[in-house]
């Protein structure tokens, strides 16, 4: 089997309204889906959602010459290959268009199986997954948090049992709004409040003091990405465990926050941090560190179900919530490109159904993507 083909899709949405973070507002969503075809007829897909335009740049410009021709079962091979032309961006755009290329020869290679990416991986030690609602999300004004109650009453009638608010408005309207969620919540609820980097440390510190009251399960990017001591200020004096890591891209990055002891929940991102291989390495890093691991998810349909086999494989920890690690976030967002393959579905429990079919679980065409793509390519053999 040889890779023939690499196809790109530029695809977006418009949001009916903003919705945002301690950082900004997002009223469009744009993202790279990328299918890598084979002449046996299997397809496999992979995405980028941070910088699509550059990753598809480095793809066409710099991998598809290693990958075309070249059988997709060699995973490790081509991933050394694709990571021996990184040079000096070892963190950035390269690895995104590596972590998408990666996804899809894993894909590739269950299907050639017909296992799933999880048995391909050595195999599914749990078939289900603990699911968190990944929102609300601020709104504009003065009263960003005013739809909080709402939304989150929607999740917890979808069967949702964790909620992850977006933080980061003022220490003072942070603590309030945690302390009413909890309160609507109850005590068996997860709650967890993510600030995306918004805040120096010291007042990310004092946001912790308020919302304390609350029991945060954890408080995730109190600081910017790489702010390893603005982490460790915070660590110092927050008893709240802190997560992150879904901006770093190398191995190199997660062995800078854990030997700083930054990090009680570590969070790669697929599409980020060089794929099924990538995380694979961080995660074995973790291990050494004692730390647990669970994937980042904000994206299209394919970095979810992606997520859940990656899911599906990683230790299991005990972190205090109301099941053990890993957990798996939920897009509770308006996004077509999640629903593609079906709105994710929560069992009676609180937990996701991994797939068990070929692949991913996932059957994707271009044709489907039409109605938002915005320009495509194809590089081939």
């Amino acid at each position: 089997m040889k890779i023939t083909e690499i196809r790109g899709y530029h695809v977006g949405f418009s949001l009916a309204e903003p919705i945002g973070n301690a950082v900004t507002f997002m009223t469009q969503r744009e993202f790279l889906m990328l299918e890598v075809v084979t002449d046996a007829g299997i397809t496999g897909w992979g995405d980028v959602g941070a910088a699509p335009h550059p990753a598809a740049a480095f793809i066409r410009s710099r991998l598809a010459r290693i990958l075309l021709g070249q059988s997709p079962l060699e995973t490790g091979r081509l991933w050394q290959a694709m990571t021996a032309v990184l040079n000096y961006d070892r963190r950035g755009v390269g690895t995104m268009g590596i972590s998408a290329v990666d996804l899809a020869l894993h894909d590739i290679s269950a299907k050639a199986q017909g296992i799933s990416v999880a048995a391909l991986l050595g195999g599914a030690v749990r078939d289900r997954v603990f699911a968190y609602a990944s929102g609300p999300f601020m709104i504009p004004g003065n009263s960003p948090y005013a739809r909080f109650e709402a939304e989150v009453e929607g999740y917890c009638h979808r069967g949702f049992r964790g909620i992850k608010p977006r933080g980061g408005f003022s220490p003072r309207a942070d603590g309030a709004m945690a302390i009413a969620l909890r309160k609507q919540l109850g005590p068996d609820v997860a709650l967890m409040v993510d600030f995306n980097r918004g805040y120096t440390a010291p007042a990310a510190i004092e946001a912790a003091r308020r919302m304390d009251e609350a029991g945060l399960l954890w408080i995730e990017e109190p600081v910017l990405p790489e702010d390893v001591p603005g982490y460790q200020a915070f660590t110092r004096i927050v008893p709240t465990a802190v997560a992150g890591g879904e901006a770093l891209g190398s191995l190199a990055a997660y062995r800078e926050f854990f030997v700083a002891n930054c990090l009680a929940v570590v969070q790669p991102d697929l599409t980020v941090c060089g794929g099924y291989s990538g995380m694979r390495r961080v995660a074995a890093l973790a291990q050494a560190f004692d730390l647990p691991v669970m994937p980042h998810v904000f994206g299209t349909t394919i970095n979810y179900h992606a997520s859940l086999q990656m899911a599906a494989v990683l230790e299991g920890r005990r972190g205090g919530g109301p099941m053990p690690y890993p957990f798996m976030e939920v897009d509770v967002t308006p996004n077509p490109l999640l629903a593609l393959g079906g709105d994710p579905a929560l069992n009676d429990d609180g937990t996701i159904t991994v797939p068990g079919a070929p692949g991913t679980g996932l059957e994707l065409t271009g044709e489907q993507l039409k109605p938002w793509t915005r320009s495509s390519w194809t590089e081939r053999l």
